[in-house]
């Protein structure tokens, strides 16, 4: 039965219970052990039993408050729900974004959570699984970590900018991925690839990042973690005018933006494979 969109503030205190059970959950196989299950795109990107048990919980408790609702999750796709209708919800879930540094037991891998109307992302929780930091937004209410109110960095120079960004899987992508960094970096502080996009986009939100850049995102990676950017003040989109996708992301302030995409740009930063 479709159910019509209530105020994104609802929809945000949905997310932030679903998100936080999730991420205790995923905290929780993460000190019993993990184990990769399957892969992905390559045989280096992996999936763990863990992103499919807390996906499983996330549909789940979805099912049950929202049962009209459309989903799209990373590890089950759209199986379970069809498209949202119009004036509807579509719920778009990475159950542990940066799964890899979640084998290792590295401490940057978060649950991300984001509500959708007409194809426009309304709400989104990203939650930090090893440290429980939490950041959130409503489209209009502005980003908050922790009861503060978030706003990106005031650097205007790109030479003292820390930017971050990721690789794919692909061994081609990170090939050409690789040559954009080398071509970059020298016209920037420094670059960090740290392995989560969600946290990525919510260090920029609140400074501790200057910039983002990457190719191959998927909705998942992108939803939650762009929204609190772009309510920080962020212009997240992609190059020449095109919405943010898999062609590229920049996440970057208003003043560092047009140095970075047109670096980007001379740098074919979303072309290659």
């Amino acid at each position: 039965m479709h159910q019509s969109a209530p105020p994104a503030r609802e929809l945000l205190a949905i997310a932030l219970d679903v998100a936080r059970d999730a991420a205790t959950t995923a905290h929780r196989m993460r000190a019993e052990g993990v184990s990769v299950t399957a892969t992905k795109s390559t045989v280096t990107d992996v999936v763990t039993a863990a992103d499919r048990a807390v996906e499983r919980q996330v549909l789940d408790a979805l099912r049950r408050l929202r049962p009209g609702d459309a989903v799209l999750g990373e590890e089950y796709g759209t199986q379970d729900t069809g498209p949202a209708e119009p004036g509807g919800v579509r719920w778009i879930i990475d159950p542990i974004d940066g799964t890899v540094n979640y084998l290792y037991g590295l401490p940057y891998s978060a649950v991300s959570l984001a509500a959708e109307v007409d194809g426009v992302v309304v709400a989104g929780v990203v939650r930090n699984v090893s440290t429980g930091e939490e950041w959130t937004a409503t489209a209009g209410g502005g980003a908050w970590r922790d009861g503060a109110r978030l706003s990106c960095s005031g650097e205007t120079d790109l030479g003292q900018a820390l930017l971050g960004t990721g690789f794919g899987y692909d061994a081609g992508r990170r090939a050409h991925q690789a040559s954009v960094v080398a071509g970059l970096i020298r016209h920037v502080r420094d670059i960090r690839r740290m392995g989560a996009a969600a946290l990525d986009l919510c260090l920029v939100a609140e400074g501790r990042l200057d910039a983002y850049f990457e190719k191959g995102l998927s909705p998942w990676d992108l939803a939650a973690g762009g929204l609190v950017a772009a309510e920080a003040g962020v212009l997240v989109t992609g190059l020449a005018g095109s919405p943010p996708g898999p062609d590229l992301v920049i996440a970057a302030p208003p003043a560092l933006f047009k140095p970075l995409h047109d670096r980007l740009a001379d740098l074919d930063a979303a072309g290659g494979p």
